[in-house]
């Protein structure tokens, strides 16, 4: 049974984050912000986006609230989180040099690993702040299409509650307020999607499922491979087609439609891509999760293993539908 406070932090933040949706959806056009279509993008005319922050106000004000009674790491989400959703606000206003963009998110991943992990060596800190600084990146490369960001940390938010049989304390509130602002954001974010999440949304919620993942890891209260299992969806695909760019010799840094995602949505559309995410979601990858978090929480060879089949068939689906190469190169690779 979910808790009271589950409940309430479910349909709290789905009621703000609905309401904040919809300011953003009936705001004065001075003050709208418009994606355009552009060599990523899967839509054909401009449309309203920065609707993140429908959920990062009320995670980020709910983080504050509890780095206010004295959590430090809660300060080190609600203060990380709030400048990565400024940069990110402020690329959606404007687009920023990529450099700036990336070393304001180095130096944010940084500060957040050494404040959660305190108590580790210095390699293990920077390989976590890599992890967060690329989690943070990889989640922007695949919002690409309606809806497919949101489902994805709900799909985090949600599995992480069922396999750890409702997480305590703090991180497992901010996970069902995750859930529930998220859900309201979808109300105008569900294909065909009104409101895009735009920068803002995107870094915010790379961010903090990839710093929650660490902190219930560093808690003893989730394995981190379980976490991985439930994000392998979107961080497979991103590193996967990162490296088959960079392998081909293509100019990896430019905009491009070649993710896995995207390949499939060009053949079935948005919302048929997104429903087979959540499907793939909740038929494969929850029960591995759930059979890895029954081996305990630390983090060992043994339990990495369980990560393995959770992206062979995505590894199999990305060789197939050629992620990563052009049309014209897949088509060349199926007729030898």
């Amino acid at each position: 049974m979910v808790p009271d406070v589950a409940l309430i932090l479910l349909a709290g933040g789905f009621a703000v984050a609905a309401a904040l949706a919809g300011l953003v959806l009936t705001a004065p056009r001075r003050l709208k912000i418009y994606a355009h279509p552009n060599a990523r993008s899967f839509h054909e005319q401009a449309t309203l986006t920065g609707g993140g922050i429908a959920f990062v106000l009320p995670l980020t004000g709910y983080l504050a609230w509890l780095a206010a009674h004295g959590s430090v790491p809660a300060l080190a989400l609600s203060a990380g989180g709030a400048v990565l959703a400024l940069v990110g606000l402020l690329d959606d206003l404007r687009e920023i040099a990529r450099s700036l963009r990336f070393v304001v998110q180095l130096a944010v991943a940084a500060a957040v690993a050494c404040t959660l992990l305190e108590d580790t060596g210095w390699l293990m800190a920077a390989a976590v702040a890599l992890g967060l600084a690329w989690h943070v990146n990889l989640f922007n490369f695949m919002d690409g299409i309606d809806g497919l960001a949101g489902s994805h940390a709900l799909v985090f938010a949600i599995g992480a509650q069922i396999v750890g049989q409702g997480l305590p304390g703090w991180p497992g509130d901010v996970l069902w307020l995750m859930a529930g602002s998220v859900l309201g954001f979808m109300v105008v974010n569900w294909p065909p999607a009104r409101v895009f999440m735009g920068d803002v949304g995107s870094y915010y919620l790379g961010f903090l499922t990839a710093a929650v993942a660490v902190l219930l890891w560093q808690q003893h209260t989730l394995a981190l491979p379980v976490s991985l299992i439930l994000l392998s969806g979107f961080w497979f695909d991103a590193s996967y087609t990162l490296i088959v760019r960079m392998s081909t010799g293509q100019a990896f840094t430019q905009p491009h439609r070649t993710h896995l995602y995207q390949k499939i949505a060009a053949i079935r559309g948005h919302l048929w891509t997104t429903v087979c995410y959540l499907l793939y979601a909740a038929l494969w990858l929850l029960p591995l999760s759930w059979l890895c978090g029954r081996h305990g929480t630390a983090l060992s060879a043994a339990s990495l293993l369980w990560v393995l089949p959770a992206v062979v068939p995505l590894a199999v689906a990305a060789w197939w539908l050629g992620a990563g190469l052009s049309d014209v190169d897949v088509h060349e690779r199926h007729d030898q």
